[in-house]
């Protein structure tokens, strides 16, 4: 990826009486609008060679001239983490990640994160936001996650996750026998008392939508394929619990494990130990930024999830 952008573009005759900035996402929309006021303010993004503010007016026949200097996004470190990649050319990174890896770094967590192992993959990733992460995992969910290596491809994909064009299936194994399949359209916002947990909120919370069918049933448990509609943080967790059936294995929201009657000491051994919530991000389907294909990725459930099922299969009348 080149660390500078040129780029001159006249202002048609149509765009007349709008906004620089409102203009300037309509003639370069492979950049966010946010960062071309970024750049209009610093005067990388200029109209008629003079600089400019992001609220002027135009009149028309304007020449906007880019020529951005793409600087590092972050102090992050550079770590060698194995990679399990599932995916990847000049635009692109799929990334299927183990449980137990945190995404992104925070203050109690600055090393050792996806983010550190994909500067360590993708130097260039440097210059891109948030090293190219568009979407997240919480730390003990697997599962498939794209990454942008270019600022369009970016661009292109916080697009389709705002348009909810990317298809996102999660394999989980929840408490209880459900009948059947449905949604959950409930809001979703942080707990009023606790702050580590998110929680159904009747006011104040952002709409949260999951989808969810029966894949296998076992004596007290279900396999469910769930599909996200948005992307809220914990959605899938805090969805199956709203409507009393959580994830097993789930710290904040699954309580104690229900154990099917006279389960075999394998079984109940496993079902109470398991170290995380049962929940992985088997499938990912999204418009490529460059070629517009529709592409779709599958990882089946990691080997701690696959000896679970195996246990309650074996169990299973």
């Amino acid at each position: 990826m080149t660390d500078r952008l040129e780029l001159d573009i006249e202002v048609p005759a149509r765009l007349a009486g709008q906004r620089l900035d409102q203009a300037a996402a309509e003639l370069i929309p492979d950049y966010s609008r946010a960062r071309l006021q970024g750049w209009i303010r610093s005067g990388q993004l200029t109209l008629d060679g003079r600089t400019a503010r992001p609220r002027d007016k135009l009149f028309g026949g304007e020449t906007l001239r880019l020529r951005a200097q793409l600087e590092p996004q972050g102090e992050w470190q550079a770590e060698d983490i194995p990679l399990d990649i599932a995916y990847e050319d000049q635009t692109l990174l799929v990334v299927n990640k183990p449980a137990g890896l945190v995404v992104h770094p925070a203050a109690g967590n600055p090393r050792g994160t996806l983010l550190n192992a994909l500067l360590h993959h993708a130097p260039q990733l440097e210059k891109v936001p948030r090293a190219g992460i568009v979407h997240r995992l919480d730390k003990d969910t697997s599962g498939l996650l794209v990454v942008a290596k270019t600022l369009r491809a970016q661009t292109s994909l916080v697009d389709q996750l705002k348009e909810r064009s990317v298809g996102r299936r999660y394999q989980a194994l929840v408490q209880g026998v459900l009948s059947g399949g449905g949604s959950v359209d409930a809001p979703i916002g942080r707990h009023r008392q606790n702050r580590l947990k998110m929680a159904v909120l009747e006011t104040g919370g952002r709409e949260a939508v999951t989808h969810y069918r029966v894949a296998e049933r076992f004596r007290a448990h279900t396999l469910l394929c769930c599909q996200l509609e948005t992307g809220r943080t914990h959605q899938i967790r805090v969805h199956m619990a709203h409507i009393r059936h959580p994830l097993v294995g789930d710290p904040l929201y699954g309580g104690r494990p229900r154990l099917p009657l006279d389960a075999g000491g394998a079984l109940v051994a496993e079902l109470q130990q398991f170290p995380r919530q049962a929940l992985h991000a088997e499938e990912l389907v999204l418009r490529h930024p460059q070629s517009g294909t529709t592409m779709r990725w599958h990882r089946s459930v990691p080997d701690d999830m696959l000896r679970l099922l195996t246990l309650l299969r074996e169990d299973a009348p």
